[in-house]
């Protein structure tokens, strides 16, 4: 029984320290879950690869479920060792849009094998690139996956104004629920995965 919700948050592309809050704000008043919003100071025009921390990290210690959206963060050993900590007990993760590359360290560094590892070990690929900032992407369910919990009452097909990004193959238990298709790309074409 998840009631325990810690939000990893951060970037400054997608701001997500801004939305994220509501949404964990919903998850507390409408369903009675306890969130701790985990998030790292961002500054106008941070430069990516910034070192920083995360807020009330110490809540993952106790968390049933890890939620991510972050970006390029570059954290103290302290904190990574937390966020392996979770990791190593098993419990589950959800990682929204930036999450394949949440990290960003310098070849030096310990933590170096996690700015690819991490997308790839934790959410079944890592992120490779995008499509362009002025692209969409027309999305839809596969047809396998119409029937799963997480998708009620998601539409069948629509389009978002959000670039699709390109990924490699979903290494497996991976099961892929939508898939897009970039419109007006900005590169050449490649159809992928957008939720998994």
């Amino acid at each position: 029984d998840m009631k325990r919700i810690a939000f990893v948050i951060g970037d400054p592309e997608y701001s997500s320290h801004l939305s994220m809050p509501g949404i964990a704000d919903d998850l507390v008043k409408l369903h009675g879950y306890k969130a701790t919003l985990c998030v790292t100071s961002i500054v106008p025009d941070e430069p990516d690869f910034a070192l920083s921390e995360f807020s009330n990290l110490e809540a993952l210690a106790d968390a049933d479920l890890m939620v991510v959206f972050t970006r390029f963060r570059v954290l103290p050993d302290r904190q990574m060792k937390m966020i392996k900590a979770y990791l190593d007990s098993g419990r589950p993760v959800a990682g929204l849009r930036t999450s394949t590359h949440s990290f960003h360290f310098p070849a030096d560094s310990m933590w170096h094998s996690w700015n690819d590892g991490f997308g790839r070990n934790v959410f079944g690929t890592p992120w490779i690139s995008h499509h362009g900032h002025s692209s969409k992407t027309d999305v839809s369910i596969l047809p396998d996956s119409k029937r799963h919990p997480i998708l009620k009452g998601v539409d069948a097909n629509f389009r978002v104004r959000s670039w699709l990004y390109h990924v490699t193959p979903l290494a497996k238990p991976c099961e892929q629920l939508l898939w897009g298709k970039p419109v007006d790309p900005e590169c050449p074409p490649q159809e992928n995965p957008v939720a998994w």
